[in-house]
């Protein structure tokens, strides 16, 4: 079977550094934070080109805890795309605000920068661009609309570790920058993990209580805080890992471009890198019309496919009371009608890419002719 990610043979292949790096911490017996931890954000901040990296338990985390340092609450306005994992938004109705949609770019799928102003509120106090399946959203126009509307950005890179947007790289173009750590990711822990990045002293000051029960010492309460520490053993996994990051990414992305050039021959859309951009692909998603004709046909072969996302958030139960329905968001709904996501990993093989593009081109084929 050809996974979506195969994240046993990328643990065969960094074995030998990873068990050393996990006994280091059972025996330090650090198991919250601790030194592993703070190794990684070092190492994880000059990777983004920031001054500061504040690891949590997970992206959710990473996203409601930036949130919070900004003041964001009850009765406030937070601009965001409706083409994203529930967690963009969840982390928003944490803090009592609101989430308002604008609309994606039908190339990118990331926010459509010419839709922001017209949202824009009294309310409005921050702009979260979500940098989607690997590829960072148009940044310039959103930090200009943000500085003049006194608006706070903070990127949501939980897909996007190592994306460069004109040479800078994810997390460190907005006030903070969020990422997740989830096991499938391109950086991904053995476990639940995130960090929050930013060139803020005083963001880096509050994070770094907040994620620890506000607290400045032991026992001392001086902030509303969260139980959100990172484990020392996520931060000695991730420590390892960011050491191959750039290794990976490249693969990724020779993977994507034979991908690309191998489905070619079927006119339909592939994935498009916005000019100044590197995009990392944490997933190969393209577009196609009868998607669930592909999933059968393409488990048979031992293929695994996946959809990434079947219901923009705008549509999802949870977030009725906003008042939306279907037409709202147009291209952000026909994109989640469309996409499939083909196997994307460092460990694939051309043999793999080549038996996914036949075997898709197949079913394309007979889709096509009824």
């Amino acid at each position: 079977m050809i996974p979506l990610v195969d994240l046993k043979a990328q643990y065969e292949s960094i074995k030998d550094e990873i068990l050393p790096a996990v006994a280091a911490v059972f025996e330090s017996t650090q198991f919250v934070l601790g030194e592993a931890v703070a190794r990684f954000e070092n190492a994880f901040a000059s990777y983004c080109q920031v001054e500061h990296a504040i690891g949590v338990n997970s992206g959710t985390s990473a996203l409601h805890l930036a949130l919070e340092s900004c003041g964001i609450g009850d009765g406030d306005e937070v601009i965001t795309t409706p083409f994203t994992f529930i967690a963009t938004t969840a982390a928003i109705r944490y803090t009592g605000a609101r989430p308002v949609f604008v609309d994606i770019d039908p190339q990118s799928y990331t926010i459509d920068v010419n839709q922001i102003e017209a949202a824009i509120t009294e309310r409005t106090k921050a702009i979260i661009p979500v940098h989607l399946y690997g590829q960072m959203a148009d940044m310039d126009p959103i930090l200009g609309i943000a500085e003049r509307h006194g608006l706070v950005v903070i990127e949501d890179a939980c897909q996007a570790h190592g994306a460069e947007y004109k040479g800078r790289r994810a997390g460190s173009l907005g006030h903070l920058g969020c990422f997740s750590f989830y096991p499938g990711k391109n950086l991904g822990a053995y476990g639940e993990g995130g960090l929050i990045t930013t060139n803020d002293p005083e963001h880096n000051k509050h994070l770094r209580l907040m994620r620890d029960w506000g607290q400045s010492q032991k026992y001392h309460h001086t902030l509303p805080g969260f139980n959100y520490r990172m484990d020392g053993v996520q931060g000695a996994v991730l420590d390892v890992k960011l050491r191959h990051l750039e290794e990976w990414t490249e693969a990724r992305r020779r993977h994507a471009a034979r991908y690309t050039e191998l489905l070619s021959p079927l006119d339909i859309p592939t994935p498009v890198e916005s000019p100044g951009n590197r995009h990392v692909y944490h997933v190969y998603t393209v577009r196609v019309p009868q998607r669930e004709s592909f999933f059968e046909p393409m488990k048979e072969a031992g293929i695994s496919i996946g959809i990434h996302y079947p219901i923009p958030v705008h549509l999802q139960k949870i977030h009725a009371d906003l008042g939306h329905k279907a037409g709202d968001f147009p291209d952000s709904e026909q994109v989640a009608n469309e996409v499939l996501s083909l196997p994307i990993f460092p460990e694939l093989t051309e043999e793999n890419i080549r038996h996914v593009t036949g075997t898709f081109s197949s079913v394309m084929e007979s889709v096509r002719a009824g």
